[in-house]
């Protein structure tokens, strides 16, 4: 738990306020996406939104090199796709969009999948499953529940409906950092690994597969497929642990009941 970062009140206030930005990022892109668009075009409006609009930073440009403000992952794409003029996105496609932003110091990273004009049932089916089981893990968290829990549920959630969950890649703890400890395996044993504790913000974003649970890098470096060339989803919210339970900092508007 050393490495840890905790966040003082102050701190979490700051954090409030970088996740209700993202969130509205994507309460402007759900009126942006569509058939058509190219992702490169959905990485520039987003830019605009968080620096011209917002007054804040797109925390991933620049970071490891990278030189977009988002990932744009489609269909047999695990994660890390990169913005393209070239890639359109067409009617039947499934495509994450993974956003980050930093404000006052703070980062928050949330990503969202959405299904591009009619989409096949077993699509569907999977970019539904994978929100529910990230649900799944959200809801165990409070303090002294662990981070095996929350694996585990998302694991079980996703296996009973015959996916996989990819484990090459994981949650994180974010704060002034986009990567801190600890990590959030999407897999697990109940209670295992490290005990949560209020005050801990971190990441829940699970990468589920159609088919086998492997992965592989393409040549440029950055996007992720599935070996098996069968589709994948993913949901992504920031979380934090609060004092008998938790708070999803980057909470949408239509996620609000």
């Amino acid at each position: 738990m050393n490495n840890i970062n905790i966040k003082t009140g102050e701190e979490i206030s700051l954090m409030r306020e970088s996740g209700r930005l993202l969130a509205a990022v994507f309460d402007e892109l759900d009126r942006f996406v569509e058939v058509g668009k190219s992702t490169l075009e959905i990485n520039d409006f987003v830019e605009d939104i968080i620096v011209s609009k917002l007054n804040a930073r797109p925390a991933s440009k620049g970071q490891y090199g990278y030189q977009y403000v988002l990932n744009s992952s489609i269909n047999e794409v695990v994660c890390h796709g990169v913005p393209s003029v070239a890639k359109k996105l067409k009617n039947g496609d499934i495509v994450n969009i993974d956003v980050t932003l930093e404000k006052n110091g703070f980062i928050s990273d949330s990503s969202k999948m959405y299904c591009i004009g009619k989409v096949a049932p077993i699509a569907k089916k999977l970019v539904d499953v994978t929100y529910e089981a990230m649900w799944k893990g959200i809801q165990t968290v409070k303090p002294n529940s662990t981070i095996g829990d929350i694996g585990h549920a998302i694991q079980s959630h996703v296996e009973k409906h015959g996916y996989s969950v990819v484990k090459d890649y994981c949650g994180h703890g974010i704060g002034r950092e986009m990567h801190e400890a600890p990590q959030i395996l999407h897999y697990g044993k109940p209670d295992s690994g490290i005990t949560l504790k209020e005050g801990m913000t971190f990441t829940i974003e699970p990468m589920i597969n159609q088919g086998s649970y492997k992965t592989k890098t393409k040549k440029d470096g950055w996007t992720v497929v599935t070996r098996d060339k069968k589709l994948s989803a993913q949901w992504e919210h920031t979380v934090l642990v609060t004092s008998d339970g938790f708070e999803v900092l980057t909470l949408r508007d239509n996620e609000r009941f």
